[in-house]
């Protein structure tokens, strides 16, 4: 597996209010976001993208269902970390299996066009093997005009 960057860290909050209070009222971090759903900024120096991810959406977005099941430790953050391809996605997910490690998903790609395997630690961190587009660079066409 060729880890390239850390994509993204994301606080798993149940609280949602209590946590932009924290994150943008008191620390002043510029997040953006609606609602009580997902706040994030690519703008926090330091970071690619740093988030509060509802639990309620990362149950979600892990189990397809709005509920954390009880039988799985909570979540606390997530992390994840970048590949160079879709196709990196699946093999690296293929790779943490046979390495022992059980997926909550195999490679997918999500509605935004991120594709990600997601793992849960024994210590309730989030951890994703992930390939987002817009963090790449990509060449542009310069053939036709």
């Amino acid at each position: 597996m060729d880890v390239l960057f850390i994509t993204s860290v994301a606080a798993v909050v149940a609280d949602p209010p209590l946590s932009r209070a924290l994150f943008i009222d008191a620390l002043g971090l510029p997040l953006e976001g609606e609602g009580d759903g997902y706040y994030s900024s690519g703008n926090v120096p330091g970071s690619r993208h740093f988030g509060l991810w509802p639990l309620s959406e990362a149950a979600q977005a892990c189990f397809g269902t709005a509920e954390w099941p009880a039988d799985r430790v909570v979540p606390q953050a997530s992390i994840e970390f970048e590949v160079a391809s879709p196709e990196a996605v699946a093999a690296a997910g293929d790779e943490l299996s046979g390495a022992g490690f059980a997926l909550v998903h195999a490679a997918r790609t999500e509605p935004w066009g991120q594709t990600v395997a997601r793992l849960l630690t024994a210590d309730g961190l989030i951890v994703g093997i992930s390939y987002a587009p817009v963090l790449h660079d990509v060449p542009e066409d310069r053939s036709s005009g």
